[in-house]
């Protein structure tokens, strides 16, 4: 993929007095527009309400948060300084529970406060721009790392299966699941991708067949229920999805929906990948069953993109994630390589500890 046409959806602007500029993800794909933010609070909003979402983008837009939350703070009390950067890194992380590299980020940017701790507060406001650039920075190229490990799975003329977003929208630069595919597409072979539309906010069918279709990459737009027809037509040769926290043992947490297609993809023998960077991983997590899953507003079913989808009144269960056990990936694409199998002994042995 050409460097002009790369998405990178959040963007730190100028120096300690600049701003965050990030895509908008909910106008899309009727309406691309780059927002600029000033404040901790609208990176909360934003957080919250999907304008940035995709675990990767999600932690760099904490941290860039951190950086708004605190550079308003008097320059001559340290003290102060330090309560101000707690309460804001606290007040980040009520934002979305379930993707953790919003909280190994925070933990991050306080790590590097202390680090500078004694230096004064101008010196640490300054300190922290850099840690936050530094943490886009190293997430675009895990995610280029990551395509160039998985891209040899794609093979020439065969159809992939996706689910969500976990492309360049999603992270600092290329994606997880989509790196892959832009990678062996710019190496020139050729293939199909089938999207999941991913109710119900379908950033399948609005920002996965948006941003592959800018890239000039084959990619067809299917009803969630559709999947395992496209599997038992043949369409399909391999499945990966993104990931937004994977335990120990490798069961990972990824959008709704991510679940019943590993089980379809074991039905039909279909190999199914999951990619994710190592600040994606829990390690404190011995198994999926102590991951958070964000329950969001019944509304986004009930009155699907705006509509009135289901009486007004009907009960609705809207978890926004679900856990696929370890059992049922065969491999999970990382920058340091392909974890498989996938135990706890070969996810300890790829990734060391978190940010490492």
């Amino acid at each position: 993929m050409s460097n002009d046409r790369i998405l990178r959806p959040i963007q730190w602007k100028g120096g300690l007095d600049g701003h965050i500029a990030m895509i908008d993800q909910t106008l899309l794909p009727e309406e691309f527009k780059i927002v600029r933010v000033e404040d901790v609070e609208s990176v909360w909003d934003a957080i919250k309400r999907l304008a940035v979402r995709g675990a990767p983008a999600i932690g760099i837009a904490a941290a860039m948060g951190v950086v708004l939350g605190v550079r308003g703070c008097d320059e001559g009390d340290e003290v102060a300084f330090h309560g101000r950067l707690r309460e804001v890194c606290d007040y980040l992380r009520t934002s979305r529970p379930t993707a953790v590299n919003l909280f190994w980020a925070l933990d991050r940017m306080m790590r590097c406060a202390g680090d500078h701790a004694g230096q004064g507060a101008v010196a640490i406001k300054m300190a922290l721009l850099n840690e936050a650039n530094a943490i886009r920075d190293e997430d675009a190229a895990m995610c280029r790392k990551i395509g160039e490990h998985g891209a040899p799975l794609i093979s020439e003329g065969c159809g992939v299966l996706t689910h969500c977003n976990a492309g360049g929208l999603a992270t600092a630069e290329l994606g997880t699941a989509l790196a892959p595919l832009y990678v062996a597409h710019a190496a020139g072979r050729r293939f199909r991708v089938y999207a999941d539309e991913t109710r119900p906010l379908l950033q399948g069918a609005r920002l996965t067949a948006w941003e592959l279709r800018q890239a000039g990459i084959d990619v067809t737009v299917i009803c969630d229920s559709t999947a395992a027809v496209v599997m038992r037509e043949g369409r399909v040769s391999l499945v990966i999805t993104g990931a937004d926290r994977v335990s120990a043992s490798g069961d990972a947490a990824n959008k709704i929906g991510t679940y019943g297609l590993a089980v379809l993809a074991e039905a039909h023998r279909i190999p199914f990948y999951m990619a994710a960077p190592s600040s994606t991983f829990d390690l404190s997590l011995v198994d999926g069953g102590g991951i958070p899953i964000e329950e969001r507003d019944p509304d986004e079913i009930r009155r699907g993109m705006g509509r009135q989808t289901a009486p007004a009144d009907v009960r609705c269960y809207n978890p926004a994630f679900d856990v696929t056990p370890a059992r049922l990936i065969r491999g999970i694409i990382t920058e340091r390589g392909i974890i498989e199998p996938v135990s706890r002994a070969t996810i300890a042995a790829t990734v060391a500890r978190v940010g490492s």
